[in-house]
């Protein structure tokens, strides 16, 4: 759903007051958009950029000069769209403004270094490169194959990387001084989301049941991950106390497969491509996607470093833009096949396209011996709900990674930056949500960020002070 609607047709509304947020005809309306959340339909193509542009100046020029739409609809129908173009271009120069709209301010730096691990949740990351998306933006920007998260973070932290992909927690982590020493991070997008899968070895294929996983030894990604936080949450919601009942441990997403083929580990809960390059290799079965523990999970993200935010702030709005117009353009199905082709080659996730088709595509095989239809089995959507963050706190502060006193709802605010991902989203032609946090349901238990403290107190399994 484009925000550009046209401002010279008479049926349109710019400025609707039927709703709280101000942007739908009534409230029921407002409900309505608010249940889809976000939908991250990008606009045209990129050749179409230069309309889209001459959109919002059009826009705000009209809301402006007529601030109540019953003014500019009887305007237009008296003299109609063509004649009302012509006489509003003879005031004011829409066409220069456009351009000076798209040129937007000089970049501090052109030439950037972004560090990614090999995994589909970098997609919108990576397909920025081949696909032009940097470019577009002014933006020469090198993409680089990193073996782990902890050499991500320390890459960027050196200032080695100028922003990179992480995984959602991490820059939450990174901020509180856990793991690492306290560097005020930020992460204003979301990669993706849902995407990951619990996998496990095929000899384990009559155990479907986790309570009868005991001794089981699973792998993750990193400790601050999303990865880590779903087991944990899905083994204690079946009884299985993580710290005590079973071994987790980190593996990088490029070794998973191989150590599941080794028996070093009975399954993993992973990023893909590694969950579906077990089952083509015949290794692992999907035992469940983590969509069915928490629809719509966020995973990885785009982060970047305050200073880096403060101290490069066109190059860092050039650069998030670059990311949103990718990952919308990575939400649109039709795309996705042609996201799997560029993001296949060795210098990108080095894996068979007909796999990364099955992930992206969401029509695989389980390993179980059906072919799933779940189009939704990872998708992409750039909004960083503050809520997100909260959440993710709980989860730290549960297993002991954090402790005493958080300021759940400040560090959020502080280090999702969902107001400036707002503000880009509209100039790239998307339609943000009305607020920065919203509820959602883990596992049939309903989140509200508003109360960590009581959702953190009805957990029954959770690590000792």
């Amino acid at each position: 759903m484009s925000t550009f609607d046209n401002p010279f047709d008479s049926k349109r509304m710019l400025n609707s007051s039927g709703c709280s947020c101000g942007r739908h005809v009534s409230q029921a309306e407002h409900e309505r958009d608010a249940i889809r959340q976000l939908q991250c339909a990008p606009v045209e193509a990129p050749q179409s950029e230069e309309k889209r542009y001459e959109g919002v100046v059009a826009s705000a020029v009209m809301r402006a000069m007529f601030p109540k739409d019953v003014a500019r609809r009887a305007f237009l129908k008296s003299v109609g769209a063509s004649t009302a173009l012509a006489a509003i271009s003879q005031f004011f120069p829409l066409s220069t403004a456009t351009e000076v709209f798209g040129q937007g301010a000089p970049l501090e730096k052109k030439d950037l270094k972004v560090g990614f691990i090999p995994i589909t949740c970098a997609t919108p990351i990576i397909m920025a490169h081949p696909m032009g998306f940097y470019s577009k933006h002014g933006l020469n920007v090198e993409v680089i194959k990193t073996a782990g998260w902890a050499v991500i973070r320390d890459k960027t932290l050196n200032k080695e990387y100028d922003a990179a992909h992480m995984l959602s927690p991490m820059p939450l982590a990174i901020t509180m001084g856990a793991g690492s020493t306290p560097t005020p991070y930020t992460m204003p997008a979301v990669e993706n989301i849902n995407g990951q899968a619990i996998t496990l070895s095929v000899k384990h294929k009559d155990k479907r049941d986790p309570k009868s996983w005991k001794g089981f030894k699973f792998a993750v990604p990193f400790d601050y991950s999303m990865h880590n936080y779903l087991l944990r949450y899905y083994l204690a919601e079946h009884g299985l106390d993580p710290d005590a009942d079973v071994q987790i441990r980190a593996v990088p997403p490029p070794e998973m497969v191989a150590n599941l083929r080794a028996d070093n580990i009975d399954g993993f809960l992973g990023p893909d491509p590694m969950n579906q390059r077990a089952v083509f290799d015949g290794v692992g079965f999907i035992h469940i996607l983590t969509k069915d523990i928490w629809e719509g999970h966020p995973c990885c993200a785009f982060a970047a470093s305050n200073e880096f935010v403060k101290t490069m702030p066109n190059t860092y709005a050039a650069l998030l833009k670059s990311i949103i117009d990718a990952t919308a353009f990575a939400h649109k199905a039709e795309n996705r096949k042609q996201i799997a082709e560029a993001i296949a080659p060795a210098n990108y996730l080095n894996q068979p396209q007909i796999v990364l088709e099955q992930i992206l595509t969401g029509t695989f095989a389980d390993g179980l011996g059906s072919i799933q239809k779940v189009p939704n089995r990872v998708d992409f959507d750039p909004f960083p709900w503050e809520s997100f963050a909260v959440w993710i706190l709980t989860q730290m502060m549960r297993w002991g990674q954090i402790k005493g006193d958080v300021d759940y709802a400040g560090i959020a605010k502080q280090v999702f930056l969902a107001t400036d991902t707002t503000k880009l989203m509209k100039e790239v032609g998307l339609t943000p949500p009305a607020s920065t946090t919203k509820s959602f349901i883990v596992m049939g238990k309903t989140f509200d960020p508003s109360k960590p403290e009581d959702y953190l107190a009805s957990f029954k399994i959770k690590k000792s002070a």
